[in-house]
C-alpha cells in the first residue's frame, strides 16, 4: 500500500529540484570568482582576514554560499507552509528588499573601503552573486502559487490523500 498526494506535487518536486540545481550553479560561480581575489588580496586574506581563508579555495567558498542558499531556501519554504499567502508574500518582498540593499551595501563597501578595493572584481563579482541568488530563492517563492484547497481538504471531488495499491 502507497500513499500518495494527488494534484501538482511531482511538477513541483521537478521545479524544486532544478531549481536548486540554478542555485548550486550560482554557489559554484560565486565560489569560483570569489577565489580569484588578486595577489594583494590573498596576501591580506592570509596575514590579516585569517576568518576569509576558506574564500581562497574555489569548492569551500561554493560549498559555503550553497549553505546559505540552502538555509534561506527552508526558511522561505517554513515561511511559505506557515503563513497566510498575503503574510508570506510581505515576508518573500522584505527579503528580497534586503537583498538589494546587501548588494548595494556591499558596492558601495567595495568601492570605498580601500583594504577591499584591493580584493579585486572577480573577488567582487562573485560576492554580488551571492546576493542576486538570495534575490532569486525570495522571488522563486514570491511568484509561486499557494495551492487552493477548499474546506475538508478535497481537490476535485477526491480526497486530497489517495491510497494505491492494497
Amino acid at each position: 500500500m502507497r500513499l500518495t498526494l494527488i494534484g501538482t506535487i511531482n511538477g513541483f518536486m521537478k521545479l524544486t529540484f532544478f531549481f536548486l540545481v540554478l542555485l548550486a550553479g550560482i554557489a559554484a560561480a560565486s565560489g569560483a570568482l570569489m577565489s580569484k581575489a588578486s595577489w594583494i588580496g590573498r596576501v591580506g586574506i592570509t596575514f590579516f582576514y585569517q576568518e576569509y581563508n576558506l574564500l581562497k579555495i574555489w569548492w569551500q567558498g561554493a560549498i559555503a554560499v550553497f549553505l546559505v542558499f540552502i538555509l534561506l531556501f527552508l526558511l522561505h519554504t517554513f515561511i511559505y507552509n506557515k503563513l497566510s499567502a498575503i503574510a508570506a508574500r510581505g515576508f518573500y518582498v522584505l527579503m528580497l528588499l534586503l537583498a538589494v540593499v546587501g548588494f548595494y551595501s556591499s558596492y558601495d563597501d567595495f568601492t570605498h573601503n580601500f583594504s577591499h578595493r584591493l580584493l579585486g572584481w572577480r573577488f567582487h563579482l562573485g560576492f554580488y552573486l551571492v546576493w542576486c541568488g538570495w534575490a532569486v530563492v525570495s522571488l522563486f517563492f514570491l511568484f509561486k502559487r499557494k495551492p487552493q484547497t477548499p474546506p475538508g481538504g478535497k481537490i476535485g471531488g477526491k480526497s486530497q490523500f489517495q491510497v494505491e495499491g492494497g
